[in-house]
């Protein structure tokens, strides 16, 4: 067994407190994400009787929304916090993708689109009834390799313009260059955060932080039964990657975070749940934004934990803002 495991010395930090008075300039922070673009849309309306054809709810559409989703909504939630973002990816070359090059402006972030003829850009729909969602409808293609080699070539040609790297994999074929990617960036001299997908994570080796939630660090290492087990689980994981730290989202248990040195832990901070989608985009932006700026680990880890904590109380995909985390303007 590796030396890295259940010795690791582990410390848990207050959720509510952060062990730095000042906090750092994210407005300094020049940060890309690149990874799987979607546009999130919402149906809202009002149900009052079910439908004659099938046991199922009828919902009167009174209000649309459309958001910025997947690897656009951590860009998004970058932006919200200050920092310079920017946003690479591929959408389709329809409506929606001209939508999804909208919000980003609105939203001040420099959009490196592109645009395949060949497939339709990846949208949520959800329809929303009684503040609670009735069904979620994907329409989702996967981009073609010429217009990956065109995005590959664009992400070496920006990497002397940004500090920091984020890559938002949701396993939808935006990322099939990622480990290429990861090794350049690392080279650069870069932070490169990924939040990753899928049962290999092999394609992340040599990244900075790797994020995952805890049904997708069990499809790698297997189930724990014991924090212990956990610990040492996670911790030859990382030394296997050759990564830094690995930041485990642990829901209502809140965040772990493992490194060569120690083993931090957070609470998730007692706030109502009203709504987890886009809430591990918010964790990776806070956390990235943070490690951008100079924060030390143990300041980043704490502040997305409370972003986290903030974003879950929102309907749909949200942010977070600077002054909802440093309320005092610090």
């Amino acid at each position: 067994m590796s030396g890295a495991g259940i010795d690791t010395p582990s410390r848990l930090l207050e959720a509510d407190s952060d062990p730095h008075a000042q906090a750092p300039r994210l407005d300094q922070v020049r940060l890309l994400v690149t990874g799987d673009v979607m546009l999130d849309r919402y149906w809202f309306g009002d149900v009052s009787r079910i439908s004659p054809e099938a046991p199922v709810p009828v919902v009167r559409i009174e209000r649309r929304e459309a958001r910025l989703g997947g690897a656009a909504n951590v860009a998004r939630n970058a932006a919200a916090l200050g920092a310079h973002c920017g946003l690479l990816g591929v959408v389709g070359a329809d409506e929606a993708g001209e939508q999804v090059d909208k919000l980003l402006r609105e939203a001040d972030i420099q959009s490196y689109l592109k645009r395949d003829e060949a497939i339709s850009t990846i949208i949520k729909l959800r329809v929303i009834g009684r503040q609670q969602q009735m069904v979620r409808i994907d329409f989702e293609d996967a981009p073609t390799d010429a217009i990956l080699r065109d995005k590959l070539t664009h992400f070496n040609a920006l990497l002397p313009d940004y500090d920091v790297v984020v890559f938002s994999d949701y396993n939808k074929g935006s990322l099939v260059n990622v480990a290429e990617m990861v090794k350049t960036a690392r080279a650069a001299g870069k932070i490169v955060m990924v939040d990753p997908k899928g049962d290999d994570f092999s394609m992340y080796a040599g990244a900075t932080i790797l994020t995952p939630n805890k049904a997708e660090l069990r499809r790698i290492v297997g189930s724990w039964k014991t924090e212990e087990q956990l610990t040492v689980r996670a911790q030859r994981l990382r030394e296997e990657l050759e990564i830094e730290a690995l930041l485990l989202t642990r829901s209502e248990e809140g965040m772990s975070l493992y490194t060569a040195s120690e083993v931090l832990h957070v609470h998730a901070n007692a706030r109502e749940v009203f709504d987890v989608s886009g809430a591990g985009d918010t964790v990776i932006a806070t956390m990235a934004a943070m490690l951008g700026a100079g924060a030390p680990m143990d300041q980043a880890l704490l502040t997305a934990n409370r972003a986290g904590g903030i974003v879950v109380g929102k309907l749909g995909t949200a942010t977070v803002t600077r002054e909802e985390l440093f309320p005092a303007g610090a």
